[in-house]
């Protein structure tokens, strides 16, 4: 059985570009959820970010063969 989840009502100022692109994305009844879900993903990539800054202190930076190879394997 699926867990309810909380949320948490927040009142934000969009451009009105990004707030017509998003409406016009998700319908007026998916607005929030569009947000709540490209916040999310903005988080991780936060998160990945500052994992990428602790393993250059640690490591030091990759080499750019490395980087290529990942980048091909990504399809980047």
């Amino acid at each position: 059985m699926a867990r309810a989840r909380t949320v948490v009502q927040h009142s934000v100022t969009l451009s009105e570009s990004t707030s017509a692109g998003v409406s016009a994305r998700a319908g007026k009844r998916g607005f929030s959820a569009y947000v709540d879900a490209a916040t999310a993903r903005q988080l991780e990539r936060d998160a990945l970010v500052d994992i990428l800054a602790e393993m250059r202190d640690k490591h030091g930076e990759p080499d750019s063969a490395q980087v290529a190879a990942l980048r091909d394997e990504l399809g980047w």
